[in-house]
């Protein structure tokens, strides 16, 4: 299922979704712990993003986990094969760390949406998911670069 799209490998594809959708989840995740007054307008998009960047993120882990199958069938070796397995590690951090920021994001929206079905949580509890949102949006944009840097250095390192 992830092997391929219209003759490319999906991977190549896929992580530029990623690229795309972690760092925006994470940049509207820290707009919402820190611009309060601005939440009833942001909260739409970081449901969405909550739910896609992590998405994207499996997709790529998968469809990395296809290729990587492939090089290991056509039987490439060397340093490469290093290099795809540093990428392929930061790749699965990347996916647990976004999955964690979508988790918490979410939780932090519903207990300052205000809704009357929303649970009473303690001024204290919404500090405490505020920081842990900040911190794996942080976590989040890291990894994402490692995994990006990691993946284009193994395809054009030697290149240019």
């Amino acid at each position: 299922m992830f092997k391929e799209f219209m003759g490319l490998p999906a991977h190549v594809l896929v992580v530029h979704a990623v690229v795309v959708f972690v760092p925006l989840l994470a940049l509207v995740a820290i707009a919402y712990v820190a611009l309060p007054r601005f939440r009833p307008r942001i909260d739409w998009a970081l449901v969405l993003l909550a739910v896609t960047a992590p998405a994207t993120a499996w997709v790529a882990v998968q469809s990395g986990e296809e290729l990587n199958d492939l090089f290991t069938a056509r039987g490439i070796q060397g340093p490469i094969v290093d290099q795809i397995a540093e990428h392929s590690r930061y790749g699965a951090l990347t996916f647990r760390y976004v999955l964690a920021l979508a988790v918490a994001a979410i939780v932090l929206l519903v207990v300052t949406s205000g809704h009357p079905r929303a649970p009473k949580t303690p001024p204290w509890v919404i500090r405490v998911l505020s920081v842990v949102v900040v911190a794996l949006a942080v976590v989040s944009l890291i990894y994402v670069s490692l995994t990006g840097h990691t993946g284009a250095e193994a395809v054009w390192g030697n290149t240019l």
